[in-house]
């Protein structure tokens, strides 16, 4: 077996070494073919974002069955995916805001990583 470096550009393991190729792949899609210029399109890929969060709270409320016209109507693989379409859409609105996303990001979660835990109160 072989070792595969999965070192990111800040040192630090990267989970997923096709994360930001992918995240540029969809970004320059996204590009090729929008239909708002300038920084309208910014806004709109970051209220996409939030069309994104509605989905998980509707997957959650569908798959704990929350609503008792419709009861269950999701399952808990429907929740991880819409997170997974969360995640996705945040990395291509900061893909959007700057090319120099995974940097941004990798400080920003090294940052995030290196606060302290509170203890319990």
């Amino acid at each position: 077996m072989t070792h595969q470096d999965t070192t990111g550009t800040a040192g630090t393991a990267d989970p997923a070494p096709g994360l930001w190729p992918a995240v540029d792949e969809l970004w320059s899609r996204l590009e090729a073919t929008r239909a708002h210029p300038g920084p309208e399109n910014l806004l709109l890929r970051i209220l996409k974002l939030s069309e994104e969060v509605g989905e998980v709270a509707e997957a959650v409320i569908g798959a704990t069955g929350q609503n008792p016209r419709k009861g269950i109507t999701h399952t808990w693989d429907d929740v991880q995916s819409e997170l997974c379409d969360v995640a996705i859409t945040a990395l291509v609105a900061l893909r959007t805001l700057t090319p120099e996303a995974r940097e941004v990001f990798e400080r920003h979660l090294t940052r995030v990583r290196e606060r302290p835990l509170k203890p319990p109160a």
